[in-house]
């Protein structure tokens, strides 16, 4: 058979699948908490590979191969780097975030922000921000795409529809069950691949003269493709760049559709464990990147020129190398790696409406005369219908962004959300001084200045010759690079959340000992 036929061979056994689990997950929900966290259902290894596959996503698949195709070797920075801050964000607010979460019976990051700060106004405020996700949702669907029309070489439009589909019919059968089951399973066979394109990697497969073959090939083409740095490329072009990287994923791991999954552990017992797996799964699957180093080295420029997409790069890899059914087999790891973050990013933005907007917003107000089991009932219903409104809205923004970097279309989401949460999430999560007004300001603060920054509306011009221009230029510099200007809005959102929080009413001792123990009183 060809590619085709073992493509929708390999693909019909994987839908198949997942919509099994699918029902498998539905089995387990009987209400709205179930829906929403899977609460204290799985064990550390299983939860692990889920978390793990998570925050991968399609982006590490399909766009972070094509910025490595693109870099060169200055892109190592990020296979370490994004990994290490992930998780570092993970290990700083693990305790006191599902500790709370449990404790509180919080269903989402923005309920429990909202609980940490005792704010309505706070809660909302993150739910709105939240909605960002939209933009890492439609980068996974584009990734879905391009596995398509490589593999089962269809026609983008249906490609896009088959992947909402298949994705949202899961979803809204098993709620954070099926997310999990799924992602599980997915998570270990991304992994086996990562493993599978390190020896690739390190051997040089494919090149003449292999793993020196492939570095001598990468500096024939273009000797900034070796360097420490690249100064061609926006991303990796100073060592700010790199140290950029590491302080921009640090919140990573603890945004709404990864953080949530941190409530499904089955004990506090096993944090420890979780955590160990969870890196060392992570780190694995960051290695990912070195297949678009391998594919930069055997098929040269050709993904650079017009009318092509560095997207590719991993996937035609795979083409290039392997037989027709072994490319068409690591084809649906990709698919498997776009459902693994699509459907918890369904998941967390399903939960803005039911649960941060109905639940904790519109009850409490309007409807008080409900009972709690017609409430949870109605949370249930309107999280279903809530994940259909997002994939359809989610499908649209893939359509018009269907030709940008995957990688670049995420961050257009996490960045602006990640500058935002950095003091609120991050800090509040380990000084139990963050106040509501600190909070407050450090989210406004850091979702600001990403936006300015990554816009770069900011002009040099408007200046005199001086250091005021000089910065300005910088700026317009960085404007391109979103981890950069998402370091640069976690640094504002930190400043402003210790600073304000310095000066404004601490809250109430009773509720910070409910969530940091009797030691946190300051």
């Amino acid at each position: 058979m060809d590619l085709q036929s073992w493509s929708w061979l390999f693909l019909s056994i994987y839908i198949l699948v997942m919509f099994t689990f699918g029902i498998i997950g539905r089995n387990k929900v009987s209400n709205a908490d179930d829906f929403a966290t899977a609460r204290s259902s799985y064990g550390p290894v299983f939860l692990a590979f889920a978390f793990a596959a998570t925050t991968a996503s399609g982006a590490t698949f399909v766009g972070f191969p094509g910025i490595t195709y693109e870099a060169g070797l200055p892109a190592l920075w990020s296979v370490f780097l994004y990994p290490v801050g992930i998780y570092l964000g993970v290990l700083v607010c693990m305790r006191v975030v599902s500790q709370a979460g449990h404790e509180f019976g919080s269903r989402s990051i923005p309920e429990y922000l909202g609980t940490r700060y005792q704010s309505d106004v706070i809660r909302i405020l993150v739910s709105i921000f939240s909605l960002l996700l939209f933009f890492y949702l439609a980068g996974q669907l584009v990734s879905g795409i391009v596995m398509f029309e490589i593999m089962l070489g269809g026609d983008p439009a249906w490609a896009l529809g088959i992947t909402a589909v298949v994705l949202m019919v899961y979803v809204v059968l098993g709620g954070a069950h099926a997310d999990i089951l799924t992602d599980g399973v997915q998570g270990f066979i991304m992994v086996a691949i990562g493993v599978m394109l390190v020896v690739l990697f390190m051997t040089g497969y494919g090149v003449d003269g292999g793993f020196k073959g492939m570095i001598a090939n990468l500096e024939a083409q273009d000797e900034n493709l070796v360097g420490w740095l690249n100064p061609d490329n926006v991303l990796y072009h100073s060592w700010w760049s790199v140290t950029a990287i590491l302080l921009a994923h640090i919140p990573l791991g603890m945004l709404p559709h990864i953080g949530n999954k941190l409530w499904a552990l089955k004990s506090p017992k096993q944090r420890r464990r979780f955590i160990q797996l969870a890196f060392g799964f992570g780190l694995t699957l960051g290695m990912l990147g070195l297949g678009g180093l391998l594919a930069r080295a055997i098929l040269g420029d050709t993904l650079l020129q017009p009318g092509e997409s560095t997207n590719t790069a991993l996937a035609i890899l795979f083409v290039e190398l392997f037989p027709s059914w072994l490319a068409a087999l690591l084809g649906v790891g990709i698919l498997a790696a776009v459902m693994s973050t699509a459907d918890g990013l369904v998941i967390s933005s399903s939960q803005i409406i039911a649960n941060d907007l109905y639940r904790c917003s519109y009850v409490p107000r309007f409807a008080r005369h409900l009972s709690e089991e017609v409430v949870d009932k109605r949370v249930l219903m309107i999280s279903r219908v809530g994940t259909v409104v997002v994939m359809l809205i989610c499908t649209a923004m893939a359509w018009a962004l269907v030709d940008k970097n995957v990688a670049l279309i995420v961050w257009i989401g996490t960045g602006g959300m990640m500058a935002a949460f950095a003091g609120p999430l991050v800090i509040g999560a380990i000084w139990s001084g963050v106040t509501k007004w600190g909070a407050f300001s450090g989210l406004l603060g850091g979702v600001l200045v990403f936006s300015i920054t990554h816009s770069g509306v900011v002009d040099p011009a408007w200046f005199a010759p001086g250091w005021l221009q000089d910065a300005a230029a910088w700026l317009k510099v960085e404007a391109p690079n979103p981890w950069s200007c998402a370091a640069m809005g976690e640094l504002v959102s930190i400043s402003l959340t210790w600073g304000v929080s310095k000066l404004t009413q601490p809250l109430p001792d009773e509720h910070l000992t409910r969530l940091f123990g009797p030691v946190a009183q300051e």
